[in-house]
């Protein structure tokens, strides 16, 4: 196929190709980065929360007076643990998916000059480690003695728990049991979890889901208020209604934060909502440009097919096969899309650098231009298509009578 030919006609059409090239060009920006925003919310959405979801619930209260607190969580536990079908009832600060609740930046070194970061604290009574189903991978779960009185924010120099990434993270390549990190108080570490997600994970000042402590302490005044119910997955709903009803009876001075005391998978479901609509609308974005862009250039090879049915007819006349012709129109798309494509991906990367910059979002993977240009490369050919086969399908006679 001579590439003449084919430069010569789009030079005669120089508005029209720059129009369907520009259109190329711009859904192949959008459609690079839509991808990767959507693909981010969707691997967001998918994160490991490090406990056994299905099986529980919270119930968070709030309105009642600090100072009686120890009466609170004794009156409530015992309510909770009367209830049908609850396994367990524990104090907790908070839970993966809900709000924060003890989040401090801690210090690799006594003289805290070198920052290890942001992570979130979790104050967990007795039986808690249980009921949250964590994974221990090294090391050992809190003895009884060590549930000590919360001080301020922590206990006095507490043993902690702490995930594998932010062992990673604080010491790399090292073995972290027995570690010691700083903040308000000394840090020691006596074991590695899995996974145990952040309340906010994707928000909040934690670098990555996992940057979670795990500390044990028994409730008191400054510990009360919320509760972790473990049960039968297949009676968690049930269960939850019972155990509301449980709690009002027990602490009628104290108001149930409704948002707050539901099951867990409902809470994940609740703080996902927004991305999971913010990816239905970037899908929405993308399949509406790509179709605006077949249609264009649906629209413009029939233009074209239609005017040049003259030199058509010239060409089958001199034995130009239905397969010449095809291939020319295919050809003909093929470099206005690949023109748009080179605008597209330069177009991309600066859009991409403005979202960094405003948004704090991470460098587009340049993975993501190759799989968009041979995206946009397909749907260039099965657009031209339908136009090329009718082009191809006229005979010369036909065409030579129509001109």
């Amino acid at each position: 196929m001579q590439f003449q030919p084919i430069l010569a006609a789009l030079r005669k059409h120089r508005i029209a190709t720059a129009l369907i090239a520009l259109e190329i060009a711009l859904a192949c920006a959008v459609l690079c980065n839509a991808c990767f925003l959507i693909m981010q919310r969707v691997q967001a959405m998918h994160v490991v929360s490090g406990i056994d979801e299905s099986a529980l619930g919270t119930i968070k209260l709030d309105g009642f007076d600090p100072g009686q607190a120890t009466d609170l969580n004794a009156r409530v536990l015992a309510g909770l643990r009367g209830v049908a079908g609850v396994q367990s009832a524990t104090v907790v600060t908070a839970v993966p998916f809900s709000q924060h609740a003890g989040r401090a930046g801690v210090f690799l070194d006594p003289d805290k000059a070198q920052l290890g970061g942001v992570v979130e604290f979790y104050l967990a009574s007795p039986g808690a480690a249980e009921a949250f189903g964590l994974h221990l991978l090294s090391g050992r779960m809190p003895a009884q003695d060590e549930y000590m009185p919360v001080a301020t924010f922590v206990p006095k120099n507490p043993p902690v728990l702490i995930t594998r990434a932010l062992a990673e993270h604080f010491w790399p390549g090292e073995n972290p049991l027995g570690k010691i990190f700083w903040s308000e108080e000394t840090f020691r570490v006596i074991g590695i979890l899995d996974h145990l997600a952040v309340p906010e994970p994707g928000g909040g000042e934690a670098k990555d889901p996992d940057w979670s402590v795990y500390v044990p302490a028994q409730p008191g005044p400054q510990f009360a208020g919320r509760y972790l119910i473990r049960a039968d997955p297949a009676d968690l709903p049930g269960v939850m209604g019972r155990a509301r009803e449980a709690v009002r009876k027990a602490a009628p001075e104290a108001v149930i934060d409704q948002a707050q005391s539901q099951t867990i998978g409902e809470l994940r479901s609740k703080y996902f909502l927004g991305s999971r609509v913010m990816a239905g609308l970037l899908v929405g974005v993308v399949v509406a440009l790509l179709g605006t862009t077949a249609l264009g250039i649906v629209g413009l090879a029939s233009f074209w097919v239609a005017q040049r049915r003259k030199q058509i007819g010239v060409r089958r006349a001199l034995g130009a096969t239905s397969g010449d012709i095809l291939r020319y129109f295919q050809l003909e798309n093929f470099l206005i899309v690949t023109i748009g494509i080179v605008l597209g991906m330069a177009l991309a990367f600066g859009i991409n650098v403005a979202l960094m910059k405003f948004y704090e979002l991470p460098h587009l993977p340049l993975w993501y231009f190759p799989i968009g240009a041979a995206a946009l490369w397909l749907l260039g050919q099965l657009a031209v298509l339908a136009p090329a086969l009718r082009a191809a399908s006229v005979p010369p006679v036909a065409a030579m009578r129509s001109a």
